[in-house]
């Protein structure tokens, strides 16, 4: 039988904090178990270079009954993982988990008390942040600029911890985007989406996988795919530093035969040039995020690709590969 709940959990090199994973996640939903919400675990290993795939099997081993295992040939990210998973899920409840316990799970009830309220989408919002003021500063001011061009309401968009409906995933497993935000892509195909406050603990073990290299990418990525805002701003600020520069044009010609040549002011101009130098080399980048996303998607390439797949079948356990 289809559970009502699915939790996915993309994985990578996680091997020092699986342990204390399970002790909290089995016994939270086998608590939600006993309130009637049938559940399932999918687990997806995102090529990690430790131990984490053969933690993963055991666990499998252990509760075969509510634990899949989905195996990535190799490291596609987090987004590409969750994806992966969307796919397996079987639930009509489906809810994401970061794997390293910044998300309790004790919260994943209060996500499907919410959904059950009718719901297609639940975001959430981390009561007090456990991350450092610098995460916590960038992660906001990328929130309120990334809502003014996007249009896209998520007040916390770092923190995974989210829950989706059936109608929600369907729709997700029908794109096949090369490079996407999950959390942004399913607000835009919600019919009725709401927010609820979380807690948010520190990390039980390991590091951050996200450099900030990889947060810039990240909001690239998400203000690109979701908007061509950043384009028609930039084409704006073209014209009207084209009439800004056709009229200090204009008037260093009328200074020059009222007042003769003079070389005073060359370093003026200088620094007028290298400016809007600046302006074009950022415009040309502005334009190569959308067509590098253009140049990814026509190449056809598949967005990651399974190994195998650990799962109990109505007969035994099986390893689809």
């Amino acid at each position: 039988m289809k559970p009502e709940l699915s939790v996915v959990i993309p994985v990578y090199n996680e091997e020092t904090g699986l342990a204390q994973l399970y002790a909290r996640l089995y016994p939270a939903l086998d608590a939600l178990a006993a309130r009637g919400v049938s559940y399932e675990i999918v687990f997806v290993n995102d090529g990690s270079r430790d131990n984490t795939a053969l933690m993963l099997a055991d666990q499998f081993r252990l509760r075969p009954d509510v634990t899949r295992v989905v195996l990535f040939s190799g490291n596609y990210g987090q987004h590409m993982a969750i994806l992966a998973g969307f796919q397996a899920t079987r639930g009509e409840i489906v809810v994401t988990l970061d794997a390293d316990l910044q998300n309790p799970p004790e919260e994943i009830g209060a996500l499907v008390d919410k959904m059950r309220e009718g719901y297609d989408y639940v975001g959430s919002i981390r009561r007090k942040r456990q991350d450092s003021a610098w995460r916590t500063y960038a992660s906001k001011a990328m929130n309120r600029f990334r809502e003014k061009i996007t249009r896209i309401k998520i007040t916390d968009q770092g923190n995974m911890l989210r829950a989706y409906g059936r109608n929600v995933i369907d729709l997700i497993n029908q794109c096949s985007e090369v490079n996407t935000f999950v959390p942004a892509l399913a607000y835009t195909f919600s019919r009725n989406p709401t927010e609820i406050t979380v807690e948010h603990e520190e990390r039980a073990a390991g590091e951050s996988k996200y450099s900030l290299y990889s947060l810039i990418r990240l909001n690239f990525d998400l203000m690109t795919g979701f908007s061509i805002m950043p384009l028609q701003w930039f084409s704006m600020l073209g014209m009207v530093l084209s009439a800004a520069s056709a009229l200090l044009v204009f008037l260093l010609l009328v200074r020059r035969f009222i007042l003769g040549s003079e070389a005073e002011g060359l370093f003026t101009l200088f620094a007028i040039a290298f400016f809007m130098m600046g302006v074009i080399l950022f415009g040309i980048g502005l334009l190569g995020e959308y067509v590098g996303r253009i140049y990814q998607q026509v190449r056809g390439r598949p967005r990651y690709v399974v190994q195998t797949i650990l799962e109990h079948t109505s007969n035994d356990v099986s390893e689809t590969n």
